[in-house]
């Protein structure tokens, strides 16, 4: 932690960008730090893609440019976020060893000129990976640049290695967690189509069978894929860590929160970082990012974190590439700070000439500093600078929390389920957007973990449960809590096997419920309720206790409950049967939240605009956020100043469309 405060006294809240100076003569270079310092740049990430750039060739390096570069930032006060620069090998080590190439599932290999493009379980990779992680913290661990570590980009944003070296690595992992093959047997319950195995030796990758895989198969892979690119950041990072102990060291998740369990990452991350991108054609893209950023502040406990990237304007990768209205990118920075962030940065400071990236905005356009973007960019970079205070700032622990189970995650999107399209960040999303319309703090929790600070606890989805999760939740409810939970939970165990005894077996007690059989709705399908609509879900309920709170109005189960309420010990759980509107579920939470005594951050607000509250040594700081196209008139319960403006609103704040305040009681 002290490392973390130390860069917190240096930085403030951290602003900047992914600073890719090797793309560019060196002339361009002085222009660069005489912008940075315009724009109010304290940070920038250096060197993420820059293996080939420092090593040409086999143990050859070249320092000498980027000793220049850095040199050039301290001077000009700008701090550097180094990486290792391990993401991308350079082409002459994948022509020396091809065997290291990341391979499809259907046996194809993926050629070099992308990025990422590793086996990370290849131990020609690691090694070269880590001697270079050496070479650079031994060069640059003292200078004065250098604020913290960088290892990697976007671990699991790329397609899953499913080569022999793989394999390999995969039956030991097996080994190690099942002891046998007896255990492994079990587990993957291998007397269906005859899959038994006599050896650890016989087990494959799920490559391409036909025509479904071994679920168990497949969810003990994307474990075992996600503790193979974290065994790769750690062998990084006991490098680091051993060479400038002083330092702190992080890598970025990707937009997509999938790919790897942040859960058994967090705690080997100094600080987390994030990458976001809400494309600006999605009307729902700030709740979504909302939820994201929740994930972001929660898995190191409240921890501040960092913004690691977002588009200053366009991105490059999507089929259509909307451009962020005016005032939209500082809205979505603060949105970021609100939330618990520590560090709003962007990819990239200078846009690319050249590249599959050259689409994709930047702090600086092709057009240069004339450009609306970086005069958007230079006012952010002011008002975050006199926001120093936050720096460092915790939110209070929410009233509310919602939880997420990345095993459970990758287990209720697998094959042969009842249907394909339900999926875990719609349930989650669905679940999260009336909170966060509200104004409602929430946090997000793993589902084995200490629940009892929360007057409510939201389930979206929790197929897979382990026994201790379970006993969890129910003794949450028993002992007074409200727990909210949605459709197709409590299904199976850890190795994907049904909990026999009814659906959902492990919490029908505690739902005062069974479910008799699963209806899934069609493609795009909506059902009636007694108010309002249900969509993707419907299932047949069979009341143990509970009540009903909506029931479905038409077809195969009319009649039959849609919505439901059991009062279970001192708590009260609630259980969805479907997936209400939005309306209809905004009118459900409000209901729960009032019962369960959670209120929002700031009473009366309108409906574009959202709050949230940052604790500073010297009291709070309410963040407001108009999300509207309209001014809005946001209700004060005391007398307050804007600290960005200076002016002391009483009784009643005038926020302009897209505006943001941050508010301190006066």
């Amino acid at each position: 932690m002290r490392r973390i405060a130390r860069l917190r006294d240096r930085l403030g809240v951290a602003y900047g960008g992914d600073y890719n100076p090797e793309q560019w003569p060196e002339h361009v270079w002085d222009e660069d730090l005489a912008l940075m310092r315009e724009a109010g740049v304290s940070l920038v990430s250096v060197g993420i893609f820059s293996w080939a750039s420092v090593e040409p060739r086999p143990g050859e390096y070249d320092f000498g440019w980027l000793d220049r570069v850095l040199d050039r930032l301290a001077a000009g006060g700008v701090a550097a976020c180094l990486a290792t620069m391990t993401a991308s090998p350079p082409p002459w080590l994948t022509t020396l060893h091809p065997e290291m190439l990341t391979v499809r599932k259907d046996g194809r290999a993926i050629t070099p000129g992308g990025r990422q493009h590793y086996c990370p379980s290849s131990p020609v990779y690691r090694e070269h990976a880590v001697r270079l992680a050496e070479r650079v913290a031994t060069r640059y661990g003292g200078h004065p640049a250098l604020a913290l570590w960088h290892v990697g980009n976007e671990y699991g944003n790329v397609v899953p290695c499913h080569c022999d070296v793989s394999a390999a690595a995969f039956r030991r992992w097996l080994a190690a967690r099942y002891g046998s093959v007896a255990g492994l047997n079990d587990a993957w319950s291998t007397r269906f189509w005859a899959q038994g195995y006599g050896a650890f030796e016989e087990v494959l990758p799920p490559r391409s069978p036909a025509p479904f895989a071994n679920p168990a198969q497949e969810l003990d892979y994307a474990r075992f894929t996600s503790d193979e690119l974290l065994a790769c950041h750690l062998a990084e990072k006991e490098v680091l860590d051993r060479v400038t102990p002083d330092v702190p060291v992080t890598t970025n998740f990707p937009p997509s929160l999938r790919p790897v369990d942040q859960w058994t990452w967090a705690p080997h991350l100094d600080v987390v970082a994030y990458d976001a991108y809400p494309d600006p054609d999605d009307d729902d893209a700030v709740a979504k990012v909302a939820l994201s950023y929740d994930v972001m502040r929660s898995l190191r406990d409240g921890q501040p974190w960092m913004l690691m990237e977002q588009a200053p304007g366009a991105v490059n990768w999507r089929p259509r590439n909307a451009a962020k209205p005016p005032g939209a990118m500082r809205l979505w920075s603060w949105q970021a700070v609100a939330h618990g962030a520590d560090a709003v940065m962007f990819f990239q400071w200078r846009q690319s000439r050249g590249g599959a990236e050259k689409f994709h905005s930047a702090m600086v356009p092709h057009g240069g500093p004339s450009s609306r973007i970086f005069g958007e960019v230079r006012e952010l970079g002011r008002e975050l600078s006199a926001a120093r205070t936050l720096a460092g700032a915790r939110a209070p622990r929410a009233d509310a929390a919602l939880v997420l189970d990345w095993p459970s995650w990758w287990a209720l999107e697998g094959p042969a389920h009842p249907s394909s399209e339900v999926r875990f960040l719609d349930a989650a999303w669905a679940c999260h957007r009336p909170l966060h319309d509200a104004s409602v703090a929430c946090d997000v929790v793993r589902a084995d973990g200490d629940l009892s600070a929360y007057r409510l606890v939201v389930v979206p989805n929790l197929y897979l449960t382990s026994p201790e999760a379970g006993r969890g939740l129910e003794r949450y409810v028993e002992e007074g809590g409200t727990l909210v939970m949605g459709f197709f939970s409590g299904i199976v165990d850890p190795c994907d096997r049904v909990h026999l005894g009814g659906y959902p077996a492990p919490f029908r007690r505690m739902l005062g419920l069974r479910v008799e059989e699963f209806h899934p709705l069609p493609s795009g399908g909506t059902v009636p309720l007694s108010r309002g609509l249900g969509g993707v879900w419907s299932e047949e309920v069979c009341l143990e206790g509970a009540e009903a709170v909506e029931l479905f109005a038409a077809g195969a189960l009319a009649g039959r409950p849609a919505v439901t309420r059991h009062r279970f010990g001192r708590g009260t759980a609630w259980y969805l049967a479907t997936r209400p509107d939005r309306t209809t579920m905004r009118h459900l939470f409000d209901r729960v939240r009032e019962e369960a005594g959670v209120d929002p951050v700031l009473p009366g607000l309108p409906e574009t605009v959202q709050a949230r509250v940052r604790q500073t040594e010297d009291g709070p700081r309410y963040i407001v956020l108009n999300h509207g196209t309209e001014a809005a008139e946001v209700p004060l319960p005391t007398p307050m100043r804007d600290e960005l403006t200076g002016t002391e609103p009483s009784g009643l704040l005038r926020l302009p469309a897209r505006g943001v305040a941050v508010l301190r009681p006066a």
